[in-house]
């Protein structure tokens, strides 16, 4: 006799808590609530399993890391929580600021979110910075695409490296959103920021890592 599997329920289990930081791409500018790359995040691991609650969002469109770091101290004391992202820098990049100063405030950055992540750095996650050359916003406005690319590669690199000196899972994007950022159907209606597919190609991107991060949770 067989019998019939048991669907995967996440009802029995504690909610883990997620805090989401970060700029535009992670409040989702012009996208609806539910499109969001971190809200996408949660309900794909939800469906797989396990149960992280839709984040808590610290982030605004425009913010550089040293405004987040200042909207962050604004809204202490956040706790501690089962799951932190990070992604931010490139509205760093955007106003010419140099990467050696990005390097210095993302570590601190990163700090914070291993703070907040109960001093568990296996508990945070960072994405990389899209390239937003490719945009046809970048295009229109007749900046160097390039320089943009070279540039954000240098931003990536200093995050990165941060990431591997804290043993904090480092997720990179950039090439998705070189590879697709220009299409249609990836962009909002700006022609600038990513639209809720671009976000699903960051979640299906993040999502392993994120899996493997909150598995034994």
């Amino acid at each position: 006799m067989t019998t019939a599997a048991t669907p995967h329920t996440t009802a029995l289990l504690p909610e883990l808590s997620y805090l989401a930081l970060g700029d535009s791409y992670t409040i989702g500018e012009s996208v609806p609530e539910n499109g969001r790359w971190p809200v996408q995040l949660a309900q794909a691991l939800r469906n797989e399993g396990i149960p992280l609650a839709d984040p808590r969002i610290i982030a605004t469109t425009g913010w550089s890391t040293d405004e987040l770091d200042a909207a962050i101290t604004a809204q202490e004391p956040l706790g501690t929580h089962d799951f932190v992202s990070l992604l931010i820098g490139v509205n760093n990049q955007y106003r010419g600021r140099d990467v050696e100063e990005y390097r210095v405030q993302f570590a601190a950055l990163l700090w914070r979110a291993i703070g907040f992540a109960g001093n568990r750095p296996e508990r945070v996650l960072v994405l990389s910075i899209p390239d937003w050359g490719v945009t046809p916003f970048a295009v229109k406005e007749g900046r160097d695409t390039a320089r943009i690319a070279r540039e954000l590669d240098a931003y990536n690199e200093a995050a990165h490296q941060a990431c591997v000196q804290r043993g904090v899972a480092f997720v990179d994007i950039t090439a998705v959103s070189r590879a697709r950022g220009a299409e249609a159907t990836m962009l909002a209606d700006d022609g600038l920021h990513p639209s809720a597919a671009m976000y699903a190609e960051w979640t299906r991107l993040a999502l392993p890592v994120a899996h493997r991060l909150l598995a034994h949770a």
